[in-house]
């Protein structure tokens, strides 16, 4: 039997009771030595853990600790220290060596690789016969199981089944699994060496930190060759990250009835972790993350991770990824490699972006139109139409001056440039994240690693649900299969759950817009003899255009952070009730569904200033209201600066609020559980609260956890891809965000979370299409927002085609873009009530003017549109099609002219197939020689020694085979 319990033949305890002081420690210590010894003489000889030796001594083990119990010293540090030395002599247990704050069982040799927790509930007959099975089952697997009892836990309630995966269990599975592993020295020259790497000295973190490991060329592991491989110690040939990916596989897939049972749909870790059979199940961390551990064949790799790459003061320094790698996992190294590059590559556009505006600042004192607005003598004479009926009176031009101002430092030429770089910067991204995710797949060997290799390992809920069999006609071998009838029926309730959810974030936009309509009257009303308007700085600044547009967006973001808490739970229960069949179906199937809602519930405000704010507003004789004129919520007008300027506010407040929500969220809610979990094991001393303990108190991150974290990446890509044109600082304000991403996720995962499972992945999945999906379609929106929400193509076509003087500048422009409208036309409903009208109004005014090119009263076209307006809205088409025509076909041959895998990648690649196939082939020659040899000297026919001995074959899982 492989199980060593916590227990003896009569129940006593043998560890030591979880107390704070170091006297208590030691009394611990007594009662374990001598309830061992009891044990023993009890015939318990046979444990593993003791030699039977201790049998003879276990008389003057009892009579010696009798004695020093009752010495008159026993609370001095003599006594203490006495204590120790005796116990050690006495039992050959040394107590720093058997600190509980270790990877390995009681014996210091075997390592633990799992970690499963729970509670004896009274009531919970079923859960323990389950647990029972289980066990039972693993062991007939090959795993060897050591069970801490609850009185050792600091809770006194939670009892902790450790794992251990010994070779032979070890090697079975990874032929299975085609892990790959060494089995030569990598000798082809590195000539990665950069002219001028001496600047870059300061990022650079130790070697040894970079490159914990020496590159081999590898091969997928074969159980019946072993002695081809470069295996020196079994122990360490695998690393933790391999050996709990292998005990995971297991667990998942171990089943928990009796054989004459046959419930198939009784299987797995997961399905026991939801009916509370178990709590928790999880790898070890192999140290605290502040200090190395005591024990010198731990690793402390989560220290040397937390030193040099999760704390904030690293944010300068390169990301030790290979070790990332060696410690998490291909997954989660591949996150990280990719937001790492990410924001490398955001450097570069936040500069252009940061360049462009600061031509914007610099061209202040040549923006002609907002000289006009803010003149008395231009913009101080033109009485514009009211905005809104009844509560709104006449206005002047130059009360927007300010935001026409604003306007400049984002709608300038510089815009259009920026709009264009971007188009080809979203293209260098993709391309050259290619090629860099090409070279990590042949330094992290998984240049072979497809993704058809996972249907080898289907989803467990697949198994179970799926009571139907037919023939692979690859394989030859029955498989499960779910019919074509309730696949359709479970895809339409499904796509149908889908879209009531975006049909319900499209009714809230439309709520907010309505909410705009509304209360901009009554903000006018309000805040025309406001006292903020006499401030002298702030007081031109609160308009009510811009108390409604900050009040909305704010509210929209709300209700976007409240539909996104309530459509994750909805996109989890609909992808499983979908039941897909492998692990990556089943993440591509859900980020297909969180993306589609994700991206009309934070991009649909922005689409609407965008697109359709001010573009449907009828004119002063004739308004158009939102749901007719019953509703009486006239749609809204852009001021005449335009609409971008409030498109920057809405992507600001969006895009910043969630940056800074998200950050907050991600830090400080996992911080705050775990201080509060641990908040009683804190006083403990390291050799009380025992490793498996302290990271039961961490958090959980979960299969998902790492999904987030890519979608919360992807929203910002959005942000700086979709709208860049309203706003060129997005980038700046992405990458200063990212660089505290970067320390905020690494942090987390090092210090908060529990040490995930290690999965394999050999790109960003789905998310890659996803990005390349958004880089197509951020062309066209940054053609039409700098045609449709900017003044670019109306200003130019002004300068070229209708400037009175003929000459090449704006004067006159912003007379020119005002049509004018008969105030005695207007219809009552839309007239200011009597009240609302400055004091400067007077009968003797009887024009007003309004954005747009109409004919004016008197004319045989009276308030149709002028031709100046068909020619702008053929110079905005024709830049439209102009600009995305040259930004994809710089596009396409940016994305010809770079190879997605480097030339030296391929040709290392190449040699490292070539080699796999030499070395099998000699391997397999000597073996042949070496056996016709002992034929020859007519000797039997014996087989090539392995490196491992003959050990007990173990049932192999079936569902892995």
């Amino acid at each position: 039997m492989n199980r060593i319990t916590g227990r003896t033949g009569d129940d006593s305890l043998i560890e030591m009771s979880p107390t704070d002081s170091f006297s208590d420690e030691m009394n611990g210590y007594q009662q374990h030595a001598s309830s061992s010894a009891g044990s023993l003489q009890q015939g318990q000889s046979g444990s593993p853990l003791m030699p039977d030796v201790c049998i003879e001594t276990c008389e003057s083990l009892n009579t010696s600790l009798a004695s020093l119990a009752t010495s008159d010293h026993s609370d001095t540090p003599q006594y203490e220290t006495q204590t120790l030395e005796q116990i050690s002599a006495l039992t050959g247990i040394d107590k720093q060596k058997h600190s509980k704050d270790s990877v390995f069982f009681r014996d210091g040799r075997r390592r633990i690789d799992f970690v499963l927790s729970y509670v004896d509930d009274k009531d919970g007959e079923r859960k323990q016969e389950r647990r029972k099975l289980y066990e039972a089952n693993l062991e007939k697997v090959g795993l060897e199981l050591e069970t801490e009892d609850k009185m050792e836990s600091d809770d006194g309630k939670t009892y902790f089944v450790k794992i251990h995966a010994p070779w032979e269990v070890l090697a079975t599975y990874a032929d299975v699994l085609k892990i790959k592993v060494p089995f030569k020295a990598n000798d082809i020259p590195d000539n990665s060496e950069m002219p001028m790497n001496w600047l870059s000295t300061p990022f650079r973190l130790p070697g040894h930190i970079m490159h914990p490991e020496p590159d081999y060329f590898t091969a997928p592991f074969n159980k019946d060759k072993s002695d081809f491989f470069l295996i020196g110690d079994k122990e360490t040939f695998f690393p933790p990250s391999t050996r709990n990916r292998i005990v995971y596989y297991i667990l998942s897939r171990c089943s928990y009835f009796r054989d004459e049972c046959g419930d198939k749909d009784k299987k797995g870790i997961k399905r026991l972790l939801n009916n509370g059979t178990y709590n928790a199940a999880f790898p070890l961390h192999d140290s605290r993350y502040w200090i190395r551990s005591r024990d010198p064949s731990c690793e402390s790799e989560r220290y040397s991770l937390y030193k040099h790459w999760a704390r904030f003061f690293s944010f300068f320094k390169e990301q030790p990824l290979n070790l990332i790698r060696k410690y998490y996992g291909e997954k989660i190294g591949i996150y990280f490699a990719w937001l790492g590059f990410y924001t490398e590559m955001l450097l570069f556009a936040a500069i252009v972006g940061t360049i462009c505006f600061v031509y914007g600042f610099l061209t202040y004192d040549d923006n002609e139109w907002s000289k006009e607005i803010c003149s008395a003598e231009i913009g101080g004479k033109i009485v514009m139409c009211p905005l809104c009926d009844k509560k709104c009176g006449y206005w002047k031009l130059n009360s927007t001056c300010n935001s026409s101002w604003q306007s400049h430092l984002f709608d300038n030429v510089g815009t259009v440039f920026f709009a264009i770089f971007m188009g080809i910067w979203v293209t260098l991204f993709l391309e050259f994240w290619k090629r860099r995710q090409a070279r990590l797949e042949y330094e992290w060997d998984l240049v072979d690693f497809e993704e058809e290799q996972q249907q080898l390992q289907l989803r467990p809920e697949y198994e179970t649900k799926c009571t139907n069999r037919k023939l692979n006609r690859i394989t030859q071998e029955m498989e499960p299969y779910l019919p074509i009838t309730s696949k359709c029926a479970r895809t339409c309730l499904s796509g149908a759950t889908v879209l009531f959810w975006i049909s319900l974030i499209i009714a809230c936009i439309i709520g907010v817009i309505a909410y705009r309509l509304a209360v901009y009257a009554a903000f006018a009303s309000i805040m025309k003899d406001n006292p903020t308007t006499h401030l002298q700085v702030v007081g031109p600044l609160i308009t009510p255009q811009l108390a409604t547009s900050v009040t909305a967006s704010c509210i929209n973001f709300v209700i976007i952070m409240i539909l996104n808490l309530m459509y994750e739970r909805v996109a989890v229960w609909i992808t499983d009730m979908e039941i897909p069949k492998t692990h990556l179906e089943y993440e591509n199937k859900l980020t297909v569904k969180m993306f589609l809602f994700q991206f009309v519930n934070y991009y649909s405000s922005c689409f609407y200033v965008a697109f359709f704010k001010g573009k449907f507003v009828g004119y002063p004789g004739d308004y158009v209201y939102m749901f007719g004129k019953w509703s009486k919520l006239r749609n809204e007008e852009c001021d005449p600066g335009g609409c971008l300027i409030e498109l920057t506010t809405q992507l600001v407040i969006v895009m910043t609020g969630k940056q800074v929500w998200g950050n907050i969220q991600e830090a400080l809610v996992p911080w705050l559980m775990n201080w509060w979990g641990s908040r009683k094991a804190r006083s403990h001393p390291e050799s009380l609260y025992s490793r498996w303990e302290q990271d039961h108190d961490l958090q959980v991150f979960g299969q998902l956890g790492l999904f987030y974290e890519y979608l919360e990446m992807v929203i910002q890509f959005g942000f700086i891809t979709l709208f860049v044109a309203s706003f060129p600082l997005a980038p700046l304000l992405a990458l200063i965000n990212n660089i505290i991403e970067v320390r905020v996720d690494s942090w987390k995962l090092t210090t908060q979370f529990r040490r995930p499972v290690a999965a394999k992945a050999h790109s960003i999945g789905a998310w890659q299409e996803i990005l390349n999906g958004m880089a197509i379609l951020s062309v066209v929106t940054n053609a039409f927002i700098v045609a449709f929400t900017s003044d670019m193509i109306p200003r130019l076509v002004y300068m070229y085609a209708y400037q009175p003087q003929g000459e090449m500048n704006m004067k006159g422009y912003i007379n020119n873009s005002l049509s004018v409208f008969n105030i005695s036309e207007f219809k009552l409903a839309n007239r200011p009530e009597d009240g609302e009208n400055p004091f400067w109004f007077n009968s003797s005014i009887t024009t007003c003017r309004y954005r747009d090119y109409r004919y004016p009263p008197g004319h045989e076209k009276q308030y149709a549109h002028t031709m100046q307006f068909w020619h702008i809205l053929a110079a905005k088409l024709a830049f439209i099609i102009i600009m995305e025509h040259v930004v994809f076909l710089v596009k396409f041959f940016v994305a010809w002219m770079i190879p997605d895998v480097p030339s030296d990648v391929r040709a290392r690649v190449k040699r490292e197939r070539y080699l796999v196939q030499e070395y099998l082939h000699n391997y397999e020659v000597e073996k042949l020689k070496i056996q016709l040899s002992q034929n020859n000297h007519g000797e039997e026919c014996t087989c090539t020694p392995m490196i491992y001995p003959s050990l007990p074959k173990h049932e192999v899982l079936s569902e892995c085979l």
